[in-house]
């Protein structure tokens, strides 16, 4: 006699609610592991999706090389614009290289509105190396940079506090007693979270060089192309720029070193809650052995029964089989609701970035069923080479 896979699931069923206690159990094994590996991945997505945010926040990751300031009458060289080439062609795995020069713009003035914001000299590649968008205008164009145009970049707190409800683009406005027409507008951004900003003003460094009558530049500063090469590209652009000024040291330092130490613990973090949660499981797969087995002594009549009617061993495993699958899936599934609504209440209490991930379930479920159809192997295995004849004496 052959039962039909509907038949299977209902008499799998009745055996599992004919005794509540020996299942809740099993089910109390699969939710503590599966708990522990959900929650270890709910707290990496989230930690990722935190470090996202503040990455977005700020200018996009980048490094800065500056020359040291050395006592004594040769104090320090002075970068230039050749300088920053020479990097260019030999740095690989970088996505934007731009010089930087910082200007006081003191009062800065439009109609009866005014305010002191930072200024800043920059070349044609700052707004790339900066990762910032436009949100009003353009950025400056080679024809700016040739033809030594007073034209200025301004973000958005600037034109808040400058030009309330007006329109800045084609205004003029006057920073360090020089008039500049307002071209661009870019969002408010940071250079790391102890650089708050009171307003940015960007003009070309061709303008800047032309004002002064000075070629060099303070800054040079690097975008990778990659987050993890930032670096690396870091400390080579400081070994060239060393080889090239022998008797000069450089000052390095990038914009998202808290980040960047905050993703290696968040690494060696996650790797931790991951043991945790693998031995989490595992015990629950042994639980759910131990629980099969004891389940198959206590049956052996009721196997010796069923084989004697007709039961093939197939379908005595695959019974087995079939219910710390569903015991595997019933735990799983709850222990996944209760993490979920946990980490709701949590990230909206303390205002954290959450979506919920079917991905991250898929697996955290896969892993339990995983676990539970091969903690039911060798018992189910055993309870299908019981022999009839040998089950139904022992009863």
């Amino acid at each position: 006699m052959s039962l039909a896979p509907l038949d299977l699931l209902i008499f799998t069923y009745r055996s599992l609610s004919g005794n509540l206690l020996r299942s809740a159990l099993t089910t109390v094994g699969v939710f503590m592991g599966v708990t522990a590996v959900s929650a270890t991945l709910q707290v990496g997505t989230i930690s990722r999706a935190v470090i996202a945010q503040r990455l977005a926040e700020r200018e996009a990751p980048q490094v800065t090389l500056i020359p040291q300031w050395v006592p004594g009458p040769d104090r320090r060289i002075q970068l230039k614009l050749e300088d920053l080439e020479f990097l260019r062609q030999r740095l690989t795995g970088l996505q934007s290289i731009s010089a930087w020069n910082w200007m006081s713009a003191g009062q800065t003035v439009f109609q009866d509105q005014q305010t002191y914001p930072s200024m800043i000299a920059v070349s044609q590649e700052y707004l790339l190396t900066s990762g910032q968008q436009l949100a009003a205008g353009r950025f400056f164009t080679a024809a700016d940079f040739a033809d030594f145009r007073p034209v200025a970049v301004i973000d958005q707190l600037l034109v808040a506090q400058l030009f309330q409800n007006q329109y800045p683009i084609g205004k003029q406005i006057y920073a360090a007693r020089q008039p500049y027409t307002v071209v661009g507008v870019v969002p408010t951004k940071t250079q790391d979270e102890e650089d708050p900003t009171e307003g940015l003003i960007m003009i070309p460094i061709a303008y800047y060089s032309a004002l002064t009558g000075s070629r060099e530049i303070d800054s040079i500063r690097i975008r990778p192309r990659e987050l993890k090469d930032l670096e690396d590209l870091g400390d080579r652009a400081e070994q060239l720029l060393t080889q090239r000024f022998p008797s000069q040291q450089f000052w390095v330092w990038n914009n998202v070193e808290d980040i960047l130490e905050q993703q290696r613990i968040l690494a060696l973090t996650s790797q931790a809650l991951a043991a945790v949660g693998a031995i989490s499981l595992l015990v629950g797969g042994v639980g759910i052995a131990n629980i099969m087995i004891a389940s198959v002594t206590e049956r052996t009549a009721e196997i010796g029964l069923r084989r004697a009617i007709g039961a093939t061993q197939t379908e005595i495993m695959l019974q087995f089989i079939l219910e710390a699958t569903l015991l595997s899936l019933l735990g799983g599934s709850i222990a996944i609701a209760t993490v979920h609504g946990l980490t709701v209440v949590v990230t909206d209490q303390f205002e954290l970035p959450y979506e919920f991930a079917a991905s991250s379930a898929s697996l955290t479920l896969g892993s339990a069923l995983l676990v539970g159809v091969g903690a039911s192997l060798l018992p189910a295995l055993r309870a299908s080479q019981l022999d009839p004849v040998k089950a139904l004496r022992s009863e």
